[in-house]
């Protein structure tokens, strides 16, 4: 087949000019993107014009057409042509629907997909294949006051009390000045759903009928920031004037939407950001987004955005009474690299993050010169009846990540397993007990 037949099949358009390696097809977009706000406001657009640039586009800018929370990134060719990505971002669950009508390349999640939508897209290929659901960055729900509330932690149980309008005065919580107002997003918004997910579901909860709801995250936040009496929950990046709160899970400590305890996914209210790629799409914009989502490139404009990145770095991390004395004395000594591997839920099988985050490990392992005996790996688990069998899974669990970095030449220092110590959220729902089994890297 020759190119030019290939073009037409994939464009039905006269032989395009190239972008790099990218074909530009003579009208109509080359990628449409829907779905979360949360992405698609400002991160999914700074990913489209970091492509464009490295394809040799010129002139690259945004436009904003008639409807809301929706741009088109433009660029020129050398030879004049216009290039053109729209991005809808109206929340995660329209990306899914655009899918199954064919109205968009590539879904913006900012919660997993669901099982009843995977099951709807099955034609397009396995979503949950490691192809298809791409982490692209690390979120953090930040739970944001007033800058004047005098509070300073909340508890997930509390979160639910509040949201659901159970707990209706600042004075039940120990703080002052009187009826809680409510803010929250949208029920489209994979930020909505995420919050629903770890807050209000595992209680048995819904959210309140008297929450003012936002499509736009900004907004929600900017009305959260002018009344004292103000309480949301918003993405990392949109915390803007308002005052995020330290959050406790469980037996966890109280932690800060801080970067590196979002990165490692310890903070209780941490997400993953996702781009979905249908195995069966025909669209090589929509690969090559996806790519450079994943490239040096494309996670410097995640963290520019405000996000997280998945770059993997090095910190200090400085002991104290409530862990372990195994674990006080490696924090004396070497440092912690910025992931955590986590598994599919109920195996020892790495999730889809994980395979990522190996090579993203493996390269700075190698870069930094600690292949022979200079790495430790360290699995944590969730409660058993019998400690010693949480010891023993935990273990397995680093042995897990241990026998794919192997392959590579890495000789381990050490392999430890602390069982359900120093858990990172509650034991008593799916969700935490999946965070809670986790393997950290430490290096000397």
């Amino acid at each position: 087949m020759t190119l030019r037949v290939l073009f037409l099949l994939l464009f039905g358009a006269v032989l395009p000019v190239s972008a790099g390696d990218l074909p530009t097809p003579e009208r109509g977009p080359v990628l449409h993107i829907q779905g979360s706000n949360t992405i698609g406001a400002a991160l999914g657009p700074a990913l489209v014009e970091g492509l464009m640039r490295e394809q040799g586009l010129l002139k690259v800018h945004r436009e904003a057409p008639d409807k809301a929370n929706e741009q088109r990134i433009v660029g020129e060719t050398v030879q004049g042509r216009r290039v053109e990505v729209e991005v809808a971002a109206h929340g995660s669950s329209t990306g899914f629907k655009a899918l199954k009508i064919a109205s968009a390349d590539l879904a913006a999640s900012s919660r997993p997909i669901k099982d009843s939508e995977r099951l709807d897209l099955e034609p397009l290929g396995d979503l949950k294949s490691p192809i298809a659901e791409q982490v692209i960055a690390i979120d953090g729900l930040a739970i944001i006051l007033h800058p004047n509330n005098s509070l300073k932690q909340l508890n997930t149980v509390q979160l639910a009390r509040i949201f659901s309008g159970e707990a209706k005065t600042w004075e039940e919580l120990g703080g002052t000045g009187g009826t809680i107002h409510l803010y929250a997003r949208d029920d489209q918004s994979g930020t909505y759903d995420t919050f629903k997910e770890l807050v209000l579901s595992p209680r048995g909860k819904m959210l309140s009928g008297n929450a003012k709801r936002f499509e736009s995250s900004e907004q929600l936040s900017d009305a959260v920031s002018l009344d004292p009496q103000g309480i949301g929950f918003i993405g990392l990046p949109y915390v803007r004037q308002a005052k995020a709160v330290a959050i406790v899970d469980g037996d966890s400590q109280a932690m800060l939407p801080l970067n590196s305890l979002i990165a490692t996914e310890d903070y209780p209210l941490s997400r993953r950001l996702f781009f979905y790629l249908p195995p069966n799409g025909k669209n090589p914009w929509a690969k090559a987004l996806v790519k450079f989502a994943q490239s040096s490139k494309g996670q410097a404009i995640v963290a520019d955005n405000g996000f997280i990145a998945q770059t993997v770095q090095a910190m200090a991390v400085t002991p104290n009474a409530l862990m372990p004395e195994g674990y006080q004395a490696l924090s004396r000594h070497a440092q912690r690299l910025t992931v955590n591997f986590r598994f599919e839920e109920g195996s020892a099988t790495l999730d889809n993050k994980a395979r990522q985050d190996l090579s993203r490990v493996l390269d700075y392992i190698k870069q930094h010169d600690k292949t022979n005996r200079q790495v430790t790996l360290v699995g944590f688990g969730d409660a058993k009846s019998d400690p010693a069998r949480a010891d023993l899974l935990s273990k397995l669990r680093a042995m897990a990540v241990r026998r794919e970095l192997v392959k590579s030449g890495v000789v381990f220092r050490e392999i430890r397993g602390f069982g359900a110590e120093m858990p990172v959220a509650t034991n008593s729902g799916d969700e935490g007990r999946i965070k809670n089994r986790r393997v950290e890297v430490w290096v000397y």
